[in-house]
């Protein structure tokens, strides 16, 4: 029945439930009082009345409010969510117009308005998508070309940071630490025989050779560095002394974005696009970080806004305890698949330095970092990275009142995590870091362009993490 009736008119009567509720609120207190005046006298008869009338009127307009709220606030706010994410983050599903029933033609007529844009700018994805596809295939015949060729490349700016690496770069990268687009090539390199080739380049504009030793000191490898237009330089390690695997197909990663490095600022002064993410999940022997153990941990990294493809963390950790069956059932892994896995000690060191100048984004980041920071001291390490909560995120786009769960996030954003891959570290850490790539314009459009401007947002959630955990 209210179905039928006009935005306009629904509206109207929660004035007139508002009038009438006050109205016999009122009336009903006057009575009480003017019955108790008879007995104890006509002043505290009319303190009562106005104590009775009190209460109905507080309890009559909490009553209305949660009527508003449920049937004209909260349907308003995810209608403007919705349209955000259709508008802003590409995502292209039907719009919750049941949610919004007691709107009017408010829902479907966003709807519609959403759908006409989204016909117009389907030729112009057409064309912008057979333009990528032609790109791609033009970088998968130039990373097949590169393949065959016995050297490794990585293309290196003024400031030290890696902004191409080629499939034996990365090999030659992944003995060392793992590959990481936008890390200083000194994470990889020692810096004297570095930065004396620079010198050379820089004061010759020629190509140079050097011995290239590894950071951890255990391997060397000779080199030629070239200078690039605009600075910075190319690096080539020579297949002789790389062990790089002969069938290595590993794709070419680059951001030549990172050519032109930003002006040094603070973390909380610098813009969201150009901060790196280091997205990671774990599975866990229970859910009591006091006492629990990791078994799996998983990451991926976002530069530029976009998932880095290869740059990867996918381990399986001995927890030096048994695994209960009841976890086992929800992550899959028992206790003959992490015998004989590195401990806890040797694969947080490996994501501390997977994180190494990025910030750490997980989905109820405290109950993950929990488990790293209670073994802090075992690992020597300091985990004093900035930190990005995606259920904080969501609070702050999609509004505090809706559900934040991973999967109610990748519904909402048209995000699909496979079968296999949920509960498991790493599919879990892929899909918060899409949802992140999604939330990211989102937040943008909100008028939160660096990373101060959320974290000062996010706070104002924090009690929603503490209800969580």
């Amino acid at each position: 029945m209210l179905n039928a009736l006009s935005l306009r008119l629904r509206i109207f009567l929660f004035f007139v439930l508002l009038a009438a509720g006050g109205t016999l609120s009122i009336t009903a207190a006057l009575w009480f009082g003017y019955s108790r005046a008879v007995e104890t006298g006509a002043g505290n008869g009319f303190m009562l009345a106005g104590i009775v009338a009190v209460f109905l009127l507080v309890a009559m307009t909490a009553g209305i409010w949660l009527l508003f709220d449920e049937n004209v606030a909260k349907p308003i706010e995810r209608l403007a969510s919705d349209m955000r994410a259709r508008a802003h983050a590409g995502v292209d599903r039907q719009m919750d117009t049941a949610a919004a029933r007691y709107l009017g033609d408010l829902a479907p007529a966003a709807d519609a308005v959403a759908r006409k844009l989204s016909g117009s700018a389907l030729d112009t994805a057409q064309a912008i998508a057979r333009e990528t596809a032609r790109l791609n295939a033009e970088k998968a015949r130039l990373t097949a070309l590169l393949t065959d060729i016995p050297v490794a490349v990585m293309l290196v700016n003024e400031i030290g940071q890696i902004a191409l690496y080629d499939g034996q770069a990365a090999e030659v990268l992944a003995q060392i630490h793992v590959p990481r687009l936008n890390a200083s090539i000194y994470d990889y390199f020692l810096r004297p025989s570095l930065d004396e080739a620079a010198q050379r380049v820089r004061k010759t504009g020629k190509e140079t050779r050097l011995t290239a030793h590894s950071a951890d000191g255990r391997q060397s490898y000779e080199a030629r560095m070239k200078p690039l237009d605009g600075g910075g330089y190319m690096l080539i390690i020579e297949d002789s002394h790389a062990e790089i695997a002969p069938d290595a197909a590993r794709p070419l990663v680059y951001d030549f974005d990172l050519m032109n490095p930003a002006a040094a600022a603070s973390i909380e002064a610098r813009t969201l696009r150009s901060l790196v993410f280091s997205v990671f999940d774990t599975e866990t022997t229970g859910l009591l970080p006091h006492k629990d153990e990791i078994v799996q941990l998983g990451a991926v990294r976002v530069v530029g806004g976009r998932i880095v493809p290869g740059e990867v963390i996918d381990q399986l950790v001995d927890p030096g305890m048994p695994i209960p069956p009841a976890s086992t059932r929800v992550h899959k892994i028992s206790d003959a698949m992490v015998a004989g896995k590195p401990d806890i000690v040797t694969v947080a060191r490996r994501f501390h330095n997977f994180s190494r100048d990025a910030v750490i984004v997980a989905h109820n980041a405290p109950f993950d970092m929990a488990f790293l920071r209670r073994h802090a001291a075992r690992c020597e390490l300091e985990w004093s990275h900035p930190i990005l909560d995606t259920v904080l995120l969501s609070a702050v786009v999609f509004g505090a009142s809706e559900t934040h769960t991973l999967d109610a996030l990748c519904e909402r954003l048209d995000i699909t995590i496979p079968a296999r891959l949920r509960h498991t570290a790493l599919g879990d850490a892929h899909a918060t870091a899409e949802v992140l790539v999604k939330l990211l314009p989102l937040l943008e459009a909100r008028g939160m362009a660096t990373f101060g401007d959320v974290i000062a947002e996010t706070r104002k959630h924090g009690r929603l993490l503490e209800d969580l955990n």
